[in-house]
């Protein structure tokens, strides 16, 4: 069954907010293969003028994990996950992630189109402090493969 595309534009509640930990960007940059110093390194990231260690560009895809769980659990869009493909991810920074930021992700469907027996739903993650600094958007575009 299509997803119904009067729900563009629907958003959701702010998640619970996310801390981010020197550990975990580190682990993440070990498992992306990124060697940056200012990744692992408070003083390597002091030199560059953060207050502390800053996150790989991508490490925000954790959040895409969390706007697919709200999608998931919102019986009026009725995605069937077992179905989806990812399709595209992309960010768009104000300043990078770094270690102690507490974030919270905002969701909103930006767009849901359906093409050749598939459908396409473009999500957007507006992520922000819990103090409501921003920080970036993420997009993400999910193919739901028809059946």
């Amino acid at each position: 069954m299509p997803l119904d595309a009067s729900l563009t534009g629907k958003s959701y509640p702010p998640s619970p907010p996310y801390e981010v930990g020197r550990e975990k960007i580190r682990e993440f940059a070990d498992a992306i293969g990124a060697p940056d110093a200012a990744y692992r390194d408070v003083a390597a990231a002091k030199e560059l003028g953060h207050p502390d260690v800053i996150a790989p560009p991508t490490f925000p895809v954790i959040f895409s994990g969390t706007i697919n769980d709200t999608l998931i659990a919102d019986p009026a869009l009725g995605l069937d996950f077992s179905r989806v493909v990812h399709g595209d991810q992309r960010f768009a920074y104000v300043r990078p992630v770094r270690a102690g930021d507490r974030l919270v992700c905002r969701a909103t469907i930006e767009d849901i189109q359906s093409r050749v027996g598939n459908d396409f739903i473009t999500t957007r993650g507006e992520i922000s402090t819990e103090d409501g600094e921003p920080v970036l958007t993420l997009w993400c575009r999910l193919v739901v493969r028809g059946e």
